[in-house]
């Protein structure tokens, strides 16, 4: 990787955005932004039955800090959203890419159980006051888990 921001300061960075998510401290949580930032938001499938309430696309910061209020203010607490498996993919320029896995639980009952997972893939940068998001493609989970072989055979059938 051509780009200096490590894998540690990569991984503290996305859990701290997603601590301040959880938390609603939106301060914080604007200055993970660059100000041009893109953000997109949306199912696997495309077809979710929740899909107009998670399939933003978004451009600048002010316009992704509106929805993502929105949404945190209509969401659960405690809500905890689990960053793991964050590994770069590359950089372009001054832009290290990463993808991670998320797995969102909340709590009912008192225990906690899990409500959402996806993938996600971003662009980090240095900007001015830290590192800074300039792009946040959020896909969630949504379509029923089959067997591997099955998937393999499809796209095999299609081709």
């Amino acid at each position: 990787m051509t780009n200096d921001i490590t894998l540690s300061e990569l991984q503290e960075f996305i859990a701290g955005f997603w601590y301040h998510y959880d938390e609603a401290l939106y301060d914080d949580l604007a200055a993970s932004f660059a100000e041009d930032v893109h953000y997109l938001t949306r199912s696997d499938t495309g077809t979710s039955p929740f899909e107009n309430l998670m399939s933003p696309e978004i451009h600048g910061r002010d316009a992704v800090m509106t929805w993502l209020m929105q949404h945190r203010q209509e969401s659960p607490y405690p809500l905890r959203h689990h960053a793991t498996n964050i590994h770069r993919t590359g950089a372009d320029g001054a832009i290290t890419n990463a993808h991670f896995y998320i797995l969102v639980n909340q709590i009912a009952n008192f225990v906690p159980f899990a409500v959402s997972s996806g993938v996600v893939s971003v662009g980090v940068r240095r900007g001015r006051d830290g590192l800074e998001f300039t792009t946040m493609d959020v896909v969630l989970d949504t379509q029923n888990s089959v067997p591997q072989s099955e998937l393999t055979a499809d796209s095999a059938a299609g081709s």
